[in-house]
């Protein structure tokens, strides 16, 4: 193992005999180092890390959200996961888009990954069986659904229709002629 590789980072703890390692391999690191999160995992040893950034629009004068991602290798020795916070540094090209290797992550830190927000989570105790009953009566009452603050019963509605429904009988309410049509003679 190396004792640096160039870039001020803890080493990892574990060991790995991965040639593409940047701490156990011969794998060389040079150029630009990045700090993102990453967001997918799914791939053998490859990770989608992405970070944002502001870019200034001239026309509009303001500065605009933009976010960068790019597939980086994920050492065995790493393991990084969706969520962790991840240094990763510019390498020799590893195959058609991996040109980045992750060379370290803060282990105590985990990112929620919910569109632009990123909150640091701590562990929760879950809800208490008493809260998820609770929820359950309550979305079950509605169809799944919380019912609208401002919406009337059906008894409101249908007492409303009626009203309605005699005006017209009445030849209350406008543009409605209640009288018969006469036949021609």
């Amino acid at each position: 193992m190396k004792k640096s590789i160039g870039i001020d980072i803890k080493p990892p703890e574990k060991e790995c005999k991965d040639i593409n390692c940047a701490w156990h391999g011969s794998l060389a690191i040079r150029g630009r180092v990045f700090n993102g999160v990453v967001k997918s995992a799914k791939s053998h040893n490859t990770v989608i890390v992405e970070w944002g950034y502001h870019k200034f629009v001239r026309k509009y004068e303001r500065y605009a959200r933009r976010k960068s991602r790019v597939t980086a290798y994920n050492p065995p020795c790493i393991h990084a996961r969706e969520g962790n916070i991840v240094t990763i540094a510019e390498c020799r090209p590893l195959s058609k888009t991996k040109k980045f290797v992750v060379v370290g992550k803060e282990e105590k830190r985990i990112l929620d990954i919910r569109g632009e927000e990123q909150v640091i989570l701590k562990k929760e105790k879950s809800p208490s069986s008493q809260e998820q009953k609770a929820s359950k009566e309550k979305q079950t009452a509605y169809g799944n659904r919380m019912k609208p603050s401002g919406s009337k019963n059906k008894d409101a509605t249908q007492k409303e229709a009626k009203e309605t429904q005699k005006r017209i009988n009445n030849g209350l309410m406008r543009g409605k002629s209640t009288q018969p049509l006469k036949e021609d003679e």
